[in-house]
């Protein structure tokens, strides 16, 4: 049974949350998030705090999971999230054009990214990205989109990377070494 489902999400000033429709709306100074209620979990709005229940005796696994939806949405609306991109390697760069991110990735052929409604992002020089919105899986899944253009190789850990991700790096060939 999960103990941090539980816990009530609480409400911050300035945010309003209803639920109606089968449906939680989050509204805030950010934007505004919704997400279907899970199947066997209700959700109640008492007062400042919204709290999440299963509908059986023995807990559905997914009143936790419901939860963790409302309080990211919470988060989101009132302080957002964002994702930090490193770009290493030689002639590799980005840089906006309007809103579209264009990167130079070592390939014949720069490659354009539109960010997804809701998403902002913002090159802080031509080698690290920030990636930032109310919706945390938004902004999860386009810094994933943009990092997989060109992942960190092991060798010479060129590449799109998290900031601060460790790249474990492997050696290379030994050179003049012969087996026979």
């Amino acid at each position: 049974m999960s103990r941090m489902g539980k816990r009530p999400v609480p409400v911050p000033s300035g945010v309003t949350v209803a639920v109606e429709g089968g449906a939680v709306r989050v509204k805030g100074p950010k934007g505004e998030l919704s997400v279907a209620v899970l199947e066997g979990t209700t959700v109640t709005v008492e007062g400042d705090a919204v709290k999440v229940d299963s509908e059986r005796k023995t807990r559905n696994p997914a009143f936790g999971t419901m939860r963790a939806h409302i309080a990211n949405m919470v988060t989101g609306v009132t302080g957002g999230f964002s994702k930090t991109l490193e770009i290493v390697g030689t002639g590799y760069r980005a840089a906006m054009e309007g809103k579209v991110l264009v990167l130079q990735l070592g390939y014949s052929h720069p490659i354009r990214f539109e960010p997804p409604a809701g998403i902002t992002i913002k090159v802080e020089n031509p080698t690290r990205l920030t990636i930032s919105g109310a919706d945390k899986w938004a902004v999860g899944q386009s810094a994933a989109e943009i990092r997989g253009f060109r992942p960190p190789e092991p060798y010479k850990g060129k590449g799109i990377k998290y900031e601060g991700e460790y790249i474990r790096r492997k050696a290379g060939k030994a050179a003049g070494t012969t087996t026979s």
